[in-house]
């Protein structure tokens, strides 16, 4: 048994050095080369798109009227130029400024004692003596006592600030208006590329005259902010040391 466990280990150090090794050989490969900037793509065709699907209200008709300037689904008089159908393009805002501080503390104690005595009981206390190994205080027959305490400290800080704005694609229209955007960038600057993504769903009238709606005014938003590069490879620790922290139980 012990055989087969050491065998089992040894292919799969090997698989994940013959992974590393490939991964090493296809970036010593591109040394001195810029990292590769991805095609534009529609995104409903990549594998990782799925369709959004929410609880929807009943559709509702709309009916029109006649000898009418104004349309019964229009949101403004003249041509609103605001972003309302697939593949129409919004500019999303992204200002985070976040920071929050806990401090947390709790303290318990908890004593507790207990006496038992037999003073007489029809005489029948003077016979403990004979039924115990050594003569016993009648009066003080038991005693029980407990201490104990617990106090806990905690503290938490955390701050990031993010500001940057990006075009996204309405990529879907759900049953009840709300629209769902997908939005990507990449920025390539001194062979390392920045990446920001952003997903959600947004409300029609939460988008301004500009043709842009703030962050927080996402539903189920998805932002991501991150690097590939040889800047981002430094940051990492290699991935000898990133498997040694996986098997290392201790």
């Amino acid at each position: 048994m012990r055989i087969q466990k050491t065998t089992k280990l040894g292919l799969v150090l090997l698989t994940c050095s013959a992974l590393g090794a490939c991964s090493a050989m296809d970036r010593a490969a591109s040394i001195g080369e810029a990292p590769d900037m991805s095609g534009i793509k529609d995104p409903t065709t990549q594998s990782g798109y799925q369709p959004v699907s929410l609880p929807m209200p009943s559709p509702k008709n709309v009916t029109p009227q006649k000898n009418s300037l104004w349309a019964a689904d229009r949101t403004t008089f003249f041509k609103d130029q605001r972003a309302s159908d697939i593949g129409d393009i919004i500019t999303v805002m992204i200002d985070i400024d976040d920071k929050a501080e806990l401090d947390n503390e709790s303290s318990r104690s908890r004593s507790s004692n207990e006496n038992a005595a037999l003073p007489s009981l029809l005489g029948y206390e003077a016979a403990l003596g004979e039924i115990l190994p050594e003569a016993i205080d009648n009066t003080n027959l038991a005693e029980f006592g407990a201490d104990s305490s617990h106090t806990g400290t905690g503290t938490v800080e955390r701050e990031e600030e993010v500001t940057v704005q990006l075009a996204a694609l309405i990529t879907q229209i759900l049953p009840n208006g709300n629209m769902v955007i997908n939005g990507s960038q990449e920025v390539l600057v001194n062979f390392e590329k920045r990446i920001l993504q952003v997903d959600g769903v947004i409300r029609p009238e939460d988008i301004s005259v500009q043709n842009t709606i703030s962050y927080e005014k996402i539903a189920e938003a998805r932002i991501a902010y991150g690097g590939e590069g040889q800047l981002t490879d430094v940051q990492q620790p290699r991935y000898g040391q990133q498997l040694y922290d996986i098997v290392f139980p201790f």
